[in-house]
């Protein structure tokens, strides 16, 4: 007997001094291609994180199917810290009322650690466009409905619903004109082909600056540093079509709660950074840094928002 009770407080010793997290590389994975707005939020937080806690974060690209095909493999990681996934809000409230049968569910399968960032959209026109209002633009749909083309990075994406909110606030219509991304639908905005689009503010803020696209509004509740001059919808006189896009990490579900609390401080304490703050600020971002239990509220929010869009709408995936 006294054997037996030496090896289990002999077992109990090892487990009150496991190995300390993390003792390894962290994989950081994007399920968007590399270069854009994810992208850079995540190999930003990645970078400073692995200062933080002192090992490597790895972003890896995985990308397909609009973000779903990354979250359904971090969702199937093990829940020990070491996977960890940091997406725009599409894979998380958007797609799932878009497709059927996802390989997870976004409010069940996953641990939220927090939201990184968020950023209105923009609607823009080409600069050889007339419209130079948001007054312009409703008046030249309600004189020719449905004729008026507004582009986006692809159906269900943000941009996307923004045109349909921004339709149904105003009771105008368009033609939407899905793309595979943002970057071509841009590049047809920049030639003519097509008339609008509520675009990312950091991706076209480079065509504002050298004029080639005008802003008409941004998407928030109130104006942003990176287009002081830029009103906001409201401020136009269009209400209730507040939209931000926005970039969060998180993990699968069921992380242990001590790794869970490393996490989020080094994820807030990345954001918070001075240098990652101006860097953010002056691309059209807004920092959030919130804790896990105010981003997981915030998600089931925002999933229940735009899943009330889209039956009202009637949006479907193709």
């Amino acid at each position: 007997m006294k054997k037996i009770w030496l090896t289990w407080a002999a077992a109990l010793a090892l487990a009150g001094h496991a190995a300390p997290w993390p003792e390894r590389a962290v994989t950081v994975v994007v399920p968007f291609p590399a270069g854009g707005s994810t992208d850079t939020v995540a190999r930003t937080m990645a970078l400073h994180m692995g200062e933080h806690l002192g090992k490597p974060f790895v972003v890896e690209n995985r990308p397909g199917a609009t973000g779903t095909l990354g979250a359904g493999a971090v969702k199937r990681a093990p829940a020990d810290g070491y996977t960890l996934l940091v997406t725009s809000l599409g894979p998380l409230v958007i797609t799932p009322h878009l497709v059927k049968n996802l390989a997870y569910d976004a409010q069940q399968d996953f641990d939220y650690i927090t939201m990184a960032v968020q950023a209105p959209n923009v609607l823009v026109t080409n600069a050889r466009h007339k419209a130079r209002s948001v007054a312009d633009v409703i008046e030249e749909l309600k004189a020719q409905p449905g004729q008026r083309s507004f582009a986006s990075s692809g159906n269900g994406s943000s941009d996307h619903l923004s045109a349909e909110l921004f339709w149904q606030q105003t009771g105008t219509t368009g033609i939407h004109v899905p793309y595979k991304g943002g970057a071509p639908a841009i590049t047809d905005l920049l030639g003519g082909q097509v008339d609008y689009a509520f675009q990312n503010i950091n991706a076209v803020l480079p065509h504002l600056r050298n004029g080639k696209l005008v802003a008409l509004a941004v998407t928030g509740s109130h104006r942003i540093p990176a287009l002081p001059y830029v009103p906001t919808l409201a401020e136009s006189g269009v209400k209730g079509a507040e939209v931000y896009s926005w970039q969060g990490m998180v993990a699968p579900k069921g992380l242990p709660a001590d790794i869970k609390a490393k996490l989020a401080q080094a994820a807030i304490s990345a954001m918070r950074l001075p240098e990652v703050q101006e860097r953010f600020i002056a691309q059209g971002f807004e920092i959030i840094g919130n804790s896990p239990t105010a981003f997981a509220r915030f998600q089931a929010q925002e999933s229940e928002r735009w899943k009330q869009l889209i039956q009202l709408r009637k949006i479907t995936a193709n």
